[in-house]
């Protein structure tokens, strides 16, 4: 890890310890005469979005005071994260439980009803066209998904037309952006929300419809359970949030993330060498085979995840 002054989490009585698993940064536990730490060290090599360090932790610690099941925001810095270290079970990526999926709505409702300030005003980019050049440079470095990727260029250009044009009907709102379920714990059989780094504005269609079918569903797209994915939505209006219009604006946002995170992903294994943050390039070359994979199937899908709403 980088050199880092971490002396305000106490005095160490025990080396800092790699926890493995991150698909975007690195993390560590630091257990010292103050408590366990989970500190995070940022990708600052190859970073897909600008990380708001003073909103984020200013919005972390306004859920944490609200009473949000969250671990307890410490510090932040550019390159540096630092939260309370919880203990809990991981999620699996399976079907939540109803009771589990609908706790999450009546989380996210008592998010999106805080009074937080945020001062971000950033305009987000067009998606990236590129994908017939990422194909070519696949093949000629002998990257073992090329081929997959090759077979569905067309496939991804219109999932990038698709992503710039849908429309959002709105209201925006201030919230997580990542509710999946390897950013969640259950701690005796209840959520745990971690990794609120990716948090800013998000059209609330896009919020909801991300976080009920990650709830929802498997690895793939043949076992969605629609009574899972309803749970979320109770919970939502249970906890005092009002349903937006139905529509394919419930998924462009989780199209739109894993579209840029496969393309970073396809860049990291295209480079061909380990960077010193982010993701080992082992997994990037599972994440990108799994967004080359996955995403057409998802696409293709829109219809059928549509028909969830009704």
């Amino acid at each position: 890890m980088r050199c880092v002054n971490l002396s305000h989490l106490g005095t160490p009585i025990g080396p800092m310890i790699r926890v493995h698993g991150g698909f975007a940064n690195r993390m560590y536990r630091l257990d010292t005469d103050q408590g366990s730490f989970a500190v995070k060290e940022l990708n600052l090599v190859d970073r897909r979005w600008t990380y708001h360090a003073e909103d984020v932790f200013r919005f972390e610690r306004a859920a944490f005071a609200a009473g949000i099941p969250m671990p307890e925001p410490i510090s932040a810095s550019h390159d540096t994260l630092v939260h309370r270290w919880v203990e809990g079970e991981k999620v699996p990526e399976a079907p939540a439980s109803a009771a589990y999926a609908f706790e999450i709505g009546e989380i996210l409702a008592r998010i999106h009803a805080l009074d937080v300030e945020w001062t971000d005003v950033s305009v987000k980019d067009p998606t990236s066209r590129d994908w017939p050049e990422l194909a070519e440079r696949a093949a000629a470095t002998g990257q073992p998904w090329a081929d997959e990727l090759a077979s569905h260029v067309e496939t991804f250009l219109a999932i990038a037309h698709f992503v710039d044009t849908c429309e959002r009907p709105g209201p925006v709102v201030l919230t997580h952006k990542d509710i999946q379920p390897w950013n969640l714990l259950a701690r005796a059989g209840r959520p745990v929300l971690l990794d609120w780094e990716l948090s800013g504005m998000l059209d609330l269609s896009g919020e909801l419809g991300s976080t009920a079918l990650s709830l929802a569903k498997g690895p793939g797209f043949d076992n969605i359970e629609s009574t899972i994915f309803r749970s979320v939505l109770d919970g939502y209006v249970a906890g005092g949030g009002t349903l937006p219009p139905s529509g394919p604006s419930w998924f462009v946002f989780m199209i739109g993330g894993w579209l840029g995170h496969t393309r970073f992903n396809i860049l990291r294994c295209l480079a061909g060498a380990e960077a010193n943050t982010g993701p080992d390039l082992t997994q990037s070359h599972e994440s990108a085979r799994n967004g080359i994979r996955g995403l057409p199937d998802m696409f293709g899908r829109l219809p059928e995840l549509e028909a969830l709403l009704v």
